[in-house]
């Protein structure tokens, strides 16, 4: 699985970037790939399969879905964004995508 993060300026969701990528290892969640930006660096020629909002630019969901195209966009509920609680994003990304 292939999940870019995205904030305002891609520093919290590189926090959160770090603990994701610490948690898929400990729980054996293999083939996942993650990347973090900034809003303003987001483009339309990523290759991933979902791509997840920090709740602080969950207003410009509309905007991005737009620049990524048919990648399924859905924003982190702001409290497991703020714990970075991996397994409930975890559950997120799998139900988005239907797993």
């Amino acid at each position: 699985m292939k999940v870019l993060l995205v904030c305002a300026g891609g520093m919290s969701t590189s926090m959160l970037m770090k603990k994701m990528k610490s948690y898929a290892e400990k729980n054996g969640i293999a083939d996942f790939k993650i990347a973090a930006r900034g809003a303003d660096e987001v483009d339309a020629g990523g290759d991933y399969d979902i791509v997840l909002l920090g709740p602080q630019i969950s207003y410009r969901k509309d905007s991005i879905k737009k620049v990524v195209g048919a990648i399924l966009v859905d924003v982190i509920p702001m409290r497991d964004y703020g714990r970075g609680n991996c397994e409930s994003i975890f559950r997120q990304i799998d139900a988005a995508l239907g797993r």
